[in-house]
């Protein structure tokens, strides 16, 4: 833990041995595999010998730490393995090996390995998440991100650093390997930057060290753990430290050494060569298992509010009411609930919640992909955690970052705004019309799309006390209270909301309109002109865009008649899901599906919507001609 003032000769030499070793598994665990990164594993390697031998690896309050260069994964898992965390043997054998724990890019359930990466430049911002943890906590635990020097050309890696600062994250210390090389050759000629100054301008402090001497990396790391200011540590490397022949060349930033190469480093490292052996071995199968540390997260969810027409109260309005009210039940029991947002507080309705909890509410500024990844580092500590935008910035902007909070496992609640074309006068810029089908891609998230104040509410609750990953998206406009036949509220006092239930709000026996949010009460509008007309048409909402409701479809697939509505991209909204199901119950009725067919007008939303002929009227006179 850094406790010494400085490392014993003893250390010293046990550093130096451990370290020959592991450059030896990692050439060999590369070799095998055919694939890897063995230059900058080489570079990085010292850099985690120190640390993960003198970090606080232990209890609840232990260090955090991110590999955010994941293609360094040779050399943290040798260099764990050395220290006795991983069985040697099994990660030389199974590296890169399918379905084996020790994949080619670092990945939680390694011990100490916090963050799965490999999309370079989101390291720190994971680190601010747990760093945050570590702040509200109070459990004097330290974050540590360790990154190559090429990803520091990205510039997610400026909106963490001024994150940081601004948070006033001393628990942070960043390590940047500085071996001046990547793919393409130095980082000089591939992209010029200046890392130390770059640090600096936003407020942080430097060390420089060689990051090949033990003592300098184990006084920088001590001197960064009671600094009061974030701290970078800037680590002189050179790429395959100790292999004459692989030293300061950038064709081993991802190329294995061939056979003649591997035969030449182990005898330059004076090791023997197990490559055989391993080939055999790797026929076999591991015995090592991933671990897992995450709390579990028990949230009061709280009384739905119950909303009337004559509120006049919006969807993104009932989201922020309902967030106020879980801090107001959480909070003050110990159970900490935080909201990130990117200076749009007004706009996504998290003013409230900032005011009351300010201490647990985070304003990133205009700085989309490092508040996305914060926040969701910040959600697998045992803290509910909201990230609230417009759905073009936080999940179109931020795709990439979710994804990789998705491949994380993470309890994020991402609730965007002004959704779909009825975001109308910002026009098609601001018109996200592809959330559904990008939500799609994502694994581990759950999309819903409510389609009132009550059905938000409801909706911003069960995802709140649900595990896992959701995206609850809300229009820009006021949306009307949906009301059953018997004059009462359909998603008021009763209601329950359930994950992939799909809502009857009109029966009908000719056809069916399946929708969802916005467009449910123009749905209802359409089948009223068609009812004059004499079709009797059901409106069904579709909250969860990407899940079809068995029981219901095996009624509605009974009809002879099935449109999808809505006003997000129609080949990529819930069209695929519908077609998908009628397809395997080979459905013999007619279906057309109506949606946007090319991004949208700038103006008010019905003439948008107009435009695109999604109107009420041209809707109406759409489905008679379908039904002649």
């Amino acid at each position: 833990m850094f406790d010494n003032e400085r490392l014993t000769e003893k250390e010293l030499e046990n550093l130096k041995e451990l370290s020959r070793l592991a450059k030896g598994d990692i050439v060999t665990m590369t070799r095998l595999a055919g694939t890897g990164h063995p230059g900058g594993s080489i570079s990085s390697l010292d850099i985690y010998l120190v640390l993960f031998a003198y970090a606080n690896l232990n209890g609840k309050a232990r260090d955090r730490i991110v590999v955010s260069h994941g293609h360094t994964s040779p050399g943290a898992y040798a260099a764990l393995a050395r220290l006795g965390h991983l069985p040697v043997d099994e990660v030389n054998t199974f590296f890169r090996k399918a379905k084996s724990p020790f994949e080619g890019h670092v990945v939680k359930g390694i011990p100490f390995i916090d963050w799965s990466t490999g999309n370079l430049g989101q390291g720190l911002s994971a680190g601010c998440g747990f760093a945050l943890a570590s702040k509200m906590k109070k459990d004097n635990s330290q974050v540590y991100v360790l990154m190559g020097d090429g990803e520091q050309q990205k510039g997610q890696i400026g909106e963490a650093r001024r994150f940081a600062k601004k948070y006033g994250l001393s628990n942070i210390t960043a390590i940047v390997d500085y071996n001046k090389l990547q793919i393409s050759g130095s980082t000089e000629k591939v992209m010029p930057q200046n890392i130390i100054e770059n640090f600096l301008s936003d407020g942080w402090d430097i060390l420089e060290i060689n990051g090949h001497d033990y003592s300098e990396i184990y006084k920088a790391m001590k001197a960064a753990q009671v600094n009061t200011n974030p701290v970078c540590i800037v680590a002189n490397t050179v790429m395959g430290n100790g292999i004459s022949f692989m030293e300061n060349k950038e064709k081993y930033h991802g190329s294995p050494l061939n056979d003649a190469e591997y035969k030449e480093a182990m005898s330059i490292l004076g090791l023997e060569d197990k490559l055989d052996f391993y080939k055999e071995k790797r026929k076999g199968a591991w015995s090592w298992k991933p671990i897992s540390d995450e709390p579990l997260v028990t949230i009061d969810a709280g009384t739905p509010f119950t909303y009337k027409e004559e509120d006049k109260i919006d969807n993104r309005s009932a989201f922020g009411r309902a967030l106020k009210d879980m801090g107001d039940l959480n909070i003050s029991k110990g159970q900490p609930i935080c909201a990130f947002d990117c200076d749009l507080a007004s706009s996504v309705k998290t003013g409230d919640f900032a005011k009351a909890f300010p201490e647990y509410f985070f304003q990133g500024g205009i700085q989309e992909h490092n508040t996305a990844t914060a926040a969701g580092a910040l959600s697998t500590t045992g803290t509910l955690t909201f990230f609230a935008d417009f759905g073009v910035f936080g999940i179109d902007e931020t795709y990439n970052q979710q994804r990789l909070n998705d491949i994380n496992k993470t309890n994020l609640k991402v609730a965007i705004t002004h959704v779909g074309l009825d975001v109308g006068p910002d026009g098609k810029t601001h018109q996200c019309v592809d959330y559904i089908g990008l939500a799609r891609n994502l694994y581990n998230f759950k999309t819903i799309v409510p389609c009132d104040a009550n059905q938000t509410d409801r909706a911003v609750r069960y995802a709140a006390a649900t595990k896992g990953n959701f995206l609850v998206a809300m229009g820009r406009n006021r949306w009307p209270v949906i009301y059953n036949k018997d004059g009462k509220q359909f998603f008021g006092d009763g209601y329950t909301f359930e994950y992939g239930k799909m809502d009857i709000i009109e029966e009908g026996k000719d056809g069916a309109i399946i929708t969802y949010g916005g467009m449910v009460y123009r749905a209802q509008k359409i089948r009223e002109n068609l009812s004059a007309q004499g079709l009797s048409f059901a409106v069904v909402n579709m909250p969860c865009a990407n899940e079809t409701d068995e029981k219901v479809m095996a009624n509605l697939a009974k009809l002879p008649c099935i449109i999808t509505y809505e006003d997000h991209n129609r080949a990529t909204g819930i069209v695929p899901v519908i077609t998908g199901y009628l397809l395997k119950k080979k459905f013999k009725g007619k279906f057309d599906s109506f949606g946007a067919t090319q991004y949208g007008a700038s103006g008010d939303t019905d003439e948008v919507m107009e435009t695109q002929g999604l109107d009420v009227d041209t809707m109406t006179k759409a489905l008679l001609k379908m039904m002649e």
